[in-house]
């Protein structure tokens, strides 16, 4: 079997987005942090969104959600999604990016490929359990992420 580390940059060199909600009402950010993996026999996908952000209240009301990925060239897209807040205005539009149905979900036409995924654990990351260090830099003035696992229901391409 070939080991490839690339696996473990899908996420922080190349972004994803999280979707949430349904065609007629969701939001999306892009993520960059973020896993693939098995848990409890199941493939899932692990993303992380302060609370903060809009997706989040998306995220806690939804039983499916989306990870999509993208080509290079939707690179500029995505910095629009994940700097631009859904509560201020159509982001999606302003990406250029076409809204189309996964499933009970959303993603995008342009993605090369969408996990469809239903929530199966969701969880506040605790300052109190991490480095010092980490919670130092990332958490001194915000809420920690929440942690989303979806189970993997379908693989869309």
């Amino acid at each position: 079997m070939e080991f490839n580390a690339d696996a473990f940059h899908i996420f922080d060199r190349d972004w994803a987005l999280v979707t949430a909600g349904d065609l007629e009402r969701f939001n999306t950010m892009t993520v960059s942090w973020g896993g693939l993996g098995t848990l409890w026999g199941r493939p899932v996908a692990t993303v992380y969104v302060k609370p903060l952000r809009y997706t989040h209240d998306f995220l806690e009301r939804s039983d499916v959600f989306t990870v999509s990925f993208y080509p290079a060239q939707y690179r500029k897209a995505l910095t629009v999604l994940g700097t631009l807040s859904g509560r201020d205005g159509d982001k999606v539009g302003k990406a250029g990016l076409t809204p189309v149905a996964a499933g009970d979900g959303v993603t995008f036409r342009e993605a090369c490929k969408t996990l469809v995924c239903r929530k199966i654990y969701r969880q506040d990351m605790d300052v109190a359990a991490m480095p010092a260090d980490v919670a130092e830099a990332f958490y001194k003035t915000e809420a920690p992420h929440t942690m989303y696992i979806g189970q993997v229901l379908e693989i869309l391409s």
